[in-house]
């Protein structure tokens, strides 16, 4: 593992721990010498992780939109900021340049993103860990959703194992650091597990 893409929102939230969390987080993969790509936005939680990360003295890629850049949200002061022109080329580019996924708080734009890349897990387009900080139990319900999805027989159990759910740093490194990447050329097999 080389490289952590991180969603989170472009609100910071009406919690402290919110941020809290972002900078902690940021901290950590510059700490653990891990570079880290996101949707290179300057604000909210996003800002603050990125932030953070540089200030720890890591690598940071932003990924924006033409149209999120022009409305002059795009962070300044990264490493690199590509520039794409539309969402799905924004997502496929963080996937590419990431081993590994992390999802802080944050709207529909960040769920999205994080279900795309459970999505793409479940379909072998990549194996990776995929993670929901749970700050505060912000993710807690949605987690106990995959698991009903599971139950009613519409998650495969095999997409759900993919999937981490902690409010600890130290248990998210350690779930990517001993991660085993799964044959990608079996996917539809493990559809009915």
């Amino acid at each position: 593992m080389k490289s952590i893409c991180v969603f989170a929102g472009s609100a910071k939230g009406v919690r402290e721990s919110y941020s809290k969390s972002a900078k902690d987080l940021g901290l950590e993969i510059a700490k653990r010498e891990f570079s880290m790509v996101y949707g290179g936005g300057s604000k909210g939680l996003m800002g603050i992780v990125a932030d953070a990360a540089l200030e720890g003295g890591a690598i940071v890629t932003g990924v924006i939109t033409e149209r999120l850049h022009d409305v002059e949200v795009g962070h300044n002061n990264l490493t690199s900021l590509e520039i794409v022109p539309s969402m799905h080329d924004r997502k496929a580019r963080m996937a590419k340049l990431s081993d590994a996924i992390i999802s802080l708080p944050g709207g529909v734009g960040t769920w999205e993103e994080f279900f795309e890349a459970l999505a793409w897990n479940q379909l072998g387009i990549y194996s990776k860990p995929i993670i929901l900080f749970d700050v505060d139990g912000y993710y807690s319900k949605l987690f106990e959703f995959t698991q009903f999805s599971v139950e009613e027989g519409f998650l495969p159990g095999t997409t759900q194992e993919e999937l981490f759910i902690s409010d600890s740093l130290n248990e998210i490194f350690k779930f990517i650091n001993s991660f085993q990447e799964r044959n990608t050329d079996d996917w539809f097999e493990r559809l009915g597990r």
